[in-house]
């Protein structure tokens, strides 16, 4: 029986990780519970799978969600702070990190050095500050599990490859809701047009990097941690169908991909049970119903942010740190329609010139430079 910390246990990726647990609940248990605001949610969870711990960030709810499990014996605790405290339980075994944004860091920090399997969700936590975190994972012999459907389709692939070199990774996208517009078109799409993705149910955030496919640069750049590659070897090959979920290329010429229907599960149940497959209970994919698959090259000038992932990778240092905290910043911004989309890559470009450069930061170089720019990023969409 694995024990599971859900850090963002009330978000898409915890919701459909607790329906993992749902159908296997005598190989999984729903150790420790946690939701920033959505204490509801929480409690709904919390009297569904009785788990030892649950934590409500937002510590206004704490009171709701207390007096709400009174009767139970369920321990509940409040803060960020307590985020971090609670994954060093000895008891729990796998530590499913899929909170959203910066906010996941330290909380994964925290369970590296506890020594935790980590099953990663949090995309910003590699992105941010990759060179830090492997390290401490390598230290800790803290395990890391992606969970992203195209890094996880990366790993399976890799699965029985031994030492064998890889030549280039073929890091697939859907293209996002945008991927027919044209330049002029996207100066004008609103928020809601871009929380309609084609593929995927995914969470409003998330939602939008796939639209600006600032989620894929993302995803290069942990691909580069995760797999110890070159940027200039990951190729982002846009994939409509959401079929191949991503694929490598060997130096013999050789590529394996894996395919699937888009369903979170299945990377999230691997996660869990790797090297072992359990059965799913989920559609199943009919080639002959699908019948093609089409390919394109990402376009970087309609999608900057692509580029901007990029430069900011091979830059380094607190470079890629300062473009996730720009868009995070401008992700919200576009949602409350405080800018257009085409500001969101030009207000992150702005950032990456004009927040101090630190060549080798610190953990706490990142925290502060976090913090930095998003207060100039702020200043710049107020104008």
């Amino acid at each position: 029986m694995k024990k599971i910390a859900i850090l963002g246990s009330t978000g898409s990726i915890g919701t459909q990780a607790l329906d993992v647990i749902r159908q296997h609940k005598d190989l999984f248990e729903a150790h420790t519970l946690t939701a920033g605001s959505n204490a509801d949610l929480l409690i709904q969870q919390a009297r569904e799978f009785s788990p030892d711990t649950v934590v409500i960030a937002n510590q206004d709810k704490y009171n709701q969600v207390k007096e709400a499990l009174a009767d139970t014996d369920i321990k509940v605790y409040r803060g960020e702070q307590a985020l971090c405290e609670v994954v060093e339980n000895e008891n729990i075994d796998i530590v499913l990190t899929a909170m959203v944004g910066f906010a996941g860091l330290r909380p994964t920090i925290y369970a590296i050095q506890s020594h935790k399997t980590i099953a990663l969700a949090n995309k910003e936590t590699l992105v941010v500050a990759g060179d830090i975190i492997t390290r401490l994972a390598f230290e800790n012999h803290a395990p890391i599990l992606p969970v992203d459907s195209e890094h996880s389709a990366i790993f399976q692939a890799l699965a029985g490859e031994g030492n064998n070199k890889i030549e280039k990774i073929l890091l697939t996208a859907s293209g996002g809701p945008f991927r027919k517009l044209n330049f002029e078109e996207l100066q004008t799409v609103a928020a809601a047009q871009a929380l309609r993705h084609p593929n995927w149910e995914m969470g409003a955030k998330i939602t939008i990097d796939s639209a600006t496919m600032m989620n894929k640069g993302f995803e290069m750049i942990e691909a580069k941690w995760l797999y110890n590659v070159k940027p200039a070897d990951i190729e982002i090959v846009v994939q409509p169908e959401s079929i191949i979920h991503s694929a490598v290329q060997f130096e013999d010429g050789s590529i394996i991909a894996q395919l699937g229907l888009p369903d979170m599960r299945l990377p999230i149940q691997y996660a869990f049970s790797f090297p072992q497959r359990l059965p799913l209970n989920s559609g199943r994919l009919d080639l002959f119903e699908i019948q093609t698959l089409h390919f394109e090259k990402a376009d970087r000038e309609k999608f900057p942010c692509i580029q901007l992932a990029y430069d900011a990778c091979q830059r380094g240092g607190n470079i890629p740190c300062i473009m996730n905290a720009a868009n995070e910043v401008v992700n919200r911004a576009f949602r409350e329609t405080k800018i257009g989309f085409m500001d969101i890559p030009r207000i992150i470009a702005q950032a990456m010139e004009e927040v101090p450069f630190i060549t080798t930061p610190s953990l706490e170089d990142y925290f502060t430079t976090d913090s930095e720019t998003r207060r100039y990023t702020q200043q710049l969409i107020q104008g």
